[in-house]
């Protein structure tokens, strides 16, 4: 096990990033977003666009669901190492998102279950947990988090609120592009012009030189609305960067879920710094 997970002598932050990686997998699908179809036009479908007017379609095109249950492979690459793990997410719409990730698909390696009031984490590889308010998210994405931002980002959904901004468009051939720069985070939106659907998002804090970037390749549809199928995300801090890749293999929404989570005895508590 040592050995599959590429433990590096003399560096004393190796340690921290292997079970951040399982961290950033499971906080990270919280980069998850709805792609989009093969446009088979380049020609916008809006005229005379505006944010206001781009924002309604986007608004009209929101997954409806109760539930969700998926499974996944992401990947990790910070420069240092690459590795892979399997994943299984469920939610329950505004009351419970879990992740479960497992090694070989069999072997639990770390387990997340957020609720709108409480975070609880832990990881088995060095035998750690967290169980507390959203201030570990947040310092691991480099922004507020809450359960609505997460949610949010699950099903393709812009992390803020896009109706309680003000934006500047630009039309793109790649798509419509929305930019706010409200200190100290500037967020901008890639939405599609046939689908309306979320293309990338990006936040940026310019103070503290952070960067959640998030890239949306591919969708599926599923009940006439769409879901997430791949992601791509990246995560800038100061001269740290890290990739993290999402695939999904399978995707059920309204099914029935459980959320099975206890919290380990004997392990060491995460406090953050």
């Amino acid at each position: 096990m040592k050995k599959l997970w590429n433990t590096r002598k003399n560096q004393k932050n190796k340690k921290q990033m292997k079970w951040n990686f399982l961290g950033l997998i499971a906080i990270c699908l919280i980069l998850v977003s709805c792609g989009a179809k093969k446009r088979t036009s380049d020609k916008a479908i809006l005229k005379n666009a505006t944010s206001n007017k781009v924002l309604r379609h986007y608004n009209r095109t929101q997954p409806h669901f109760e539930t969700i249950n998926a499974r996944l492979r992401g990947s990790y690459n910070d420069g240092y190492e690459e590795q892979s793990i399997g994943v299984s997410l469920r939610m329950k719409k505004d009351e419970v998102i879990w992740i479960s990730a497992t090694f070989a698909g069999l072997i639990p390696v770390a387990k997340l279950m957020v609720t709108p009031d409480r975070v609880q984490f832990y990881e088995k590889i060095n035998n750690q947990f967290f169980d507390g308010d959203f201030s570990l998210l947040s310092k691991w994405l480099g922004t507020e988090v809450d359960f609505e931002k997460l949610q949010n980002l699950l099903i393709g959904k812009a992390i803020y609120d896009p109706q309680k901004k003000e934006f500047h468009l630009a039309d793109l051939d790649k798509g419509y592009l929305l930019n706010a720069q409200i200190p100290p985070v500037n967020e901008s939106l890639l939405i599609d012009k046939n689908t309306f659907r979320i293309l990338s998002q990006q936040l940026i804090s310019l103070e503290e030189n952070k960067a959640v970037s998030v890239f949306y390749p591919e969708y599926s549809r599923i009940n006439y609305f769409f879901f997430p199928k791949k992601i791509n995300i990246a995560v800038k801090k100061n001269s740290e960067e890290a990739e993290i890749n999402i695939d999904f293999r399978s995707f059920e929404i309204n099914q029935a879920v459980k959320f099975p989570f206890e919290m380990p005895v004997g392990y060491k508590e995460i406090h953050l710094r």
